[in-house]
């Protein structure tokens, strides 16, 4: 567990990210320049799925209720993202209209691209890229929960003392704390524990969102069995070595990170075809630790760098070294808490 509180301002939101091993909070003051108050880590056992499970759900909220008080968090007012895994995403192309008749269209396109009936999901949907394209038409994000997930996650929230006010997918929040309004076009890639996040960004909105089943544990437990030692070790190789310094250990997880690297490469062809120049790819989550790991993307002729959310936020000077430890870790809870409406 790692917390650490840094200032006191009003006006402060509380940004939660439940990953598959970890939650992360950061609480940000919106006063002038956006400040970062607090933030906290603490690794979790216990996962929400889709189904009802009132121990995991327990669980969950004691830790995230124990993490919130140890951090110093002064407001439980909090916008919460939804993982990868567990969201439908779509970005469709409709003719201008009315919110209502929008509402309705939106509604029906939804069945084309989730495969749930719309009375088991919460659909929402948001406009973007502003303006309409040449042949008139609009882009509309199309974002569906299943309603069980919505409760798990809700009931988790009650029994932590909080109250969501907002919730939204990943993608929204790295690009809020990664590139804020800036009109770029780049993928961002997150490499969590067990799932890889791939989002197209075009003139800084999300343009695509792919879920990937492999992370940074599907790398440890690759080495553990090529090795014969244990998760733990194989842990500590992985840290240690990465991918440019050893002989053995490239090769047992280039082939994980070739299915990043290849799936990044039909999604560039893809876009590139629809003059789409993508400018540069950004590495996030605790899988962007991985020493080399920037390098392994060189190939695909793009800029690759490590994302950081600490450029849109101020913070005490004397923790950037511990910060700087955090900053793959941290760009949806913060992106999160960057949200001001």
């Amino acid at each position: 567990m790692f917390f650490s509180g840094l200032f006191n301002k009003k006006k402060s939101i509380l940004g939660v990210d439940i990953g598959t091993s970890s939650i992360k909070i950061a609480q940000v003051s919106h006063s002038g320049k956006a400040l970062l108050d607090t933030y906290g880590i603490v690794n979790i056992n216990h996962q929400l799925g889709g189904k009802e499970d009132e121990m995991a759900i327990a669980q969950m909220a004691k830790v995230l209720k124990a993490l919130v008080q140890k951090a110093g968090v002064t407001t439980n007012k909090c916008i919460i993202s939804f993982p990868n895994s567990a969201v439908f995403t779509s970005v469709i192309q409709l003719p201008k209209m009315s919110e209502g008749e929008m509402g309705s269209a939106v509604e029906f396109e939804a069945k084309k691209y989730v495969p749930l009936a719309l009375s088991d999901i919460d659909l929402s949907w948001t406009l973007i890229g502003g303006e309409k394209s040449e042949d008139g038409l609009v882009k509309v994000l199309l974002t569906a929960v299943p309603k069980q997930i919505t409760k798990n996650y809700m009931k988790v929230f009650s029994l932590a003392g909080l109250e969501p006010q907002v919730g939204e997918i990943e993608a929204l929040a790295l690009i809020r704390s990664l590139i804020g309004s800036v009109p770029i076009n780049c993928v961002i890639i997150d490499i969590g524990a067990r799932s890889t996040g791939l989002n197209i960004i075009e003139n800084g909105f999300l343009r695509l969102s792919r879920n990937l089943n492999i992370g940074g544990d599907t790398i440890t437990d690759k080495i553990a069995q090529a090795l014969n030692i244990s998760i733990f070790r194989a842990e500590q190789f992985k840290k240690e070595f990465g991918v440019s310094n050893s002989t053995f250990i490239p090769d047992t997880i280039r082939p994980i990170l070739n299915i990043i690297k290849n799936e990044v490469k039909q999604l560039l062809t893809i876009y590139q075809s629809q003059n789409v120049k993508v400018e540069k790819i950004l590495l996030v989550g605790g899988g962007a630790n991985l020493p080399g790991i920037a390098g392994y993307f060189e190939d695909l002729k793009l800029s690759v760098e490590l994302g950081s959310p600490f450029n849109s936020v101020g913070y005490a000077e004397n923790l950037q070294p511990i910060l700087k430890r955090y900053s793959l870790n941290l760009p949806i809870a913060i992106g999160l808490a960057l949200r001001e409406e």
